[in-house]
């Protein structure tokens, strides 16, 4: 797999993104492209003000719930879907069966089908499965994740066995049987009446080299997945359901393809399970763009969301998209980092959708983020239900790196650096550099009190015998705030102590316990046993 990275927004770069993953990081996106636009940004704990009202999930942890407000407004966001969707809408959504009704209420193309309750037995489903013919998907009816979605099932043998499995080992009870529909997998993501995003979903697959094993190319893909931010938290996993898939094609996962055979290693096109995302969007026809956004009208209160469909290859564009499901609560990570293609704008999308006066604002969003792990800080040691993100500096933004020679590496010093960072509405850092100087980078809307700063390196005298000052443009991102960091090397010696210390406390625990064990065996704890019972009782009838 080659990284197309260069096709990447630079304003949501590895690095600014390098601290969030998984559903933090679209939360994370779409805050901070509104906190960029001026708006107020607040993350919340669960149930906190109008999240008492919103259905959501999983949301015990922080870093899921926030709200962006102007002037005169507030909108509250879980994830990616914003308070204009309303929470029918959500249910609808989550239900495949209730989503499919909608689908064909408003013409849209969905796979023949019906569910069936935990009540429903194995044979009755077969015999439908016989008047609707093969071949065909079997699915959880509240599945996620493809778990437990067995596709292109073309006997009655094969579909008495896939029950079994789902309903009976899985623990799927309800399931849905449907038509399986050949083509390829399409993820849609539609704001509105337009579609801002489109990628196919591969599912997980290695290239051979005529050397490396198969389980050697899967290792070889997770580390290249590692590069993105997305995929790094979607390895591909070679278990069970892999080494069944690619046996029934007489491989294992020894065995070694040939140089540029293609090997899939599941039918599951799913991105948290090793798929790969290809941006398509400028590629898609627009007869599959209008049935993906008349899926999302299809049902009242989805302004906004994703359409997972499939294109028939053998009908015209106009009939050839069959939906599967909606999802008003999408993952964007894969429209976001495409590992081929463009990467395509959603948080932007949605933010002009709910704030539609900040779309002419003239920002350069490669100029500044905010550290997620501080901000949460205070949601997560319970000390707040709310954390205000400091605004973002709007206008122009004047950066300088001094590089600070002498004796300058005091941690009072440092914090004097912080203290005048503050006083001049001043952001950035102060970092250690191995060679005994320090880097210290700041950025404001004032160009005059950036150029300041310089004076200030030299004014602590106590704590700091500043020899020289080398003043450089600096052009990467900022992070709000003023950092104190730590170099490399401090880093490595915190780390070593911090292990040291933890194995001096294992090792006294594991002492301690076998201490216990000779006293709880001894024969003075079991001849005293009656006299600590009987002071046990005195104790509860005083």
């Amino acid at each position: 797999m080659v990284e197309n990275n260069t096709e990447w927004l630079p304003h949501l770069s590895s690095e600014i993104v390098s601290d969030v993953h998984g559903n933090l990081l679209d939360a994370y996106a779409v805050a901070l492209e509104g906190w960029r636009r001026g708006l107020k940004l607040r993350w919340h704990v669960k149930d906190s003000e109008k999240f008492s009202e919103m259905y959501t999930w999983y949301v015990d942890n922080p870093g899921q719930l926030f709200s962006l407000s102007s002037k005169d407004r507030t909108h509250y966001f879980f994830r990616t879907r914003g308070d204009i969707v309303s929470n029918e809408a959500v249910a609808i959504g989550k239900d495949k069966e209730k989503t499919k009704e909608a689908l064909k209420k408003a013409g849209v193309s969905v796979p023949e089908g019906k569910q069936f309750s935990e009540e429903a037995t194995n044979e009755s489903i077969i015999e439908y499965a016989s008047k609707i013919g093969y071949p065909l998907v079997l699915k959880p009816t509240d599945g996620s994740f493809g778990r437990g979605v067995i596709s292109n099932i073309t006997s009655e043998g094969e579909l008495d066995y896939s029950l079994e499995y789902v309903r009976t080992d899985l623990n799927y009870p309800d399931v849905i049987i449907e038509h399986y529909i050949r083509g390829k997998e399409y993820r849609i993501y539609v704001v509105g009446d337009e579609v801002v995003g489109a990628m196919n979903r591969i599912p997980p697959n290695v290239t051979g080299d005529g050397v490396k094993s198969i389980e050697s190319l899967i290792e070889l893909k997770n580390e290249e997945r590692e590069l993105n931010p997305r995929l790094v938290s979607c390895p591909i996993t070679a278990n069970e359901d892999v080494m069944d898939y690619i046996g029934r094609s007489g491989y294992s996962l020894a065995t070694v393809p040939e140089a540029g055979e293609h090997v899939f290693l599941s039918d599951k096109s799913n991105i948290s399970l090793g798929g790969d995302p290809v941006d398509v969007l400028d590629e898609l026809p627009n007869d599959i763009k209008e049935t993906a956004v008349s899926a999302i009208k299809a049902v009242p209160g989805l302004l906004h969301g994703a359409v997972d469909l499939i294109i028939h290859p053998e009908k015209p564009a106009a009939e050839a998209g069959f939906i599967i499901e909606l999802n008003p609560t999408a993952q964007l990570g894969g429209l976001l980092y495409p590992i081929k293609g463009k990467s395509r704008d959603i948080p932007a999308a949605i933010i002009d959708y709910y704030f539609p006066e900040t779309m002419p604002l003239k920002i350069d969003k490669t100029q500044t983020y905010f550290d997620f792990q501080d901000v949460l800080e205070p949601l997560l040691s319970r000390d707040a239900s709310a954390s205000t993100v400091t605004p973002s500096p709007l206008g122009k933004l004047y950066v300088k790196k001094y590089t600070v020679s002498g004796d300058v590496q005091d941690i009072g010093y440092h914090r004097g650096l912080r203290k005048q960072a503050f006083e001049r509405n001043l952001h950035g850092f102060v970092m250690n550099l191995e060679n005994g100087d320090i880097e210290v980078v700041v950025a404001g809307t004032d160009s005059e009190m950036v150029d300041d700063f310089r004076n200030g390196l030299w004014e602590d005298e106590e704590r700091a015998n500043v020899m020289e000052v080398q003043v450089d443009d600096y052009d990467e991102a900022i992070k709000v705030g003023f950092e104190i960091k730590a170099d490399l090397k401090t880093q490595r010696e915190e780390i070593k102590q911090f292990k040291q210390e933890f194995e001096v406390t294992e090792l006294a625990m594991k002492k301690a316990e076998v201490q216990r064990r000779k006293l709880y065996e001894s024969m003075s704890w079991r001849a005293t046993k009656p006299v600590r019972l009987f002071g046990a009782l005195i104790k509860k009838f005083k």
